[in-house]
């Protein structure tokens, strides 16, 4: 057996990655024996059976909002005003201001 103290990180983290591979293919293979047996069953008896693959995830696109509103005091922070408000937002509006004080021309 490996001593993994003495890997360094590269070396522990190709372990890693070679592990979860090895991990994947055999549940892949094992998933594939099952349903060849489930199939073999089935049609023992007359029954046709049409199994899907659960892990398969829906392609279900999701596109990013433009920002509508821009922090003055850091300009990194954006919000496209939906949802909740951020906290800067919160803040400036409790102050006072309106949110069209901070609209992205």
């Amino acid at each position: 057996m490996t001593d993994f103290n003495k890997l360094s990180e590269a070396e522990l983290q190709a372990v890693i990655d070679n592990a979860e591979k090895a991990l994947k293919e055999r549940q892949s293979s094992k998933r594939k024996e099952v349903i060849a047996q489930i199939k073999e069953l089935a049609a023992s008896i007359g029954v046709v059976v049409d199994i899907h693959d659960g892990d398969k995830k829906s392609e279900r696109k999701i596109s990013k909002v433009a920002a509508r509103y821009r922090n003055p005091n850091n300009a990194t922070l954006t919000w496209s005003g939906r949802g909740l408000a951020p906290k800067w937002m919160q803040e400036l509006l409790a102050a006072g201001h309106d949110k069209s004080e901070f609209e992205i021309k």
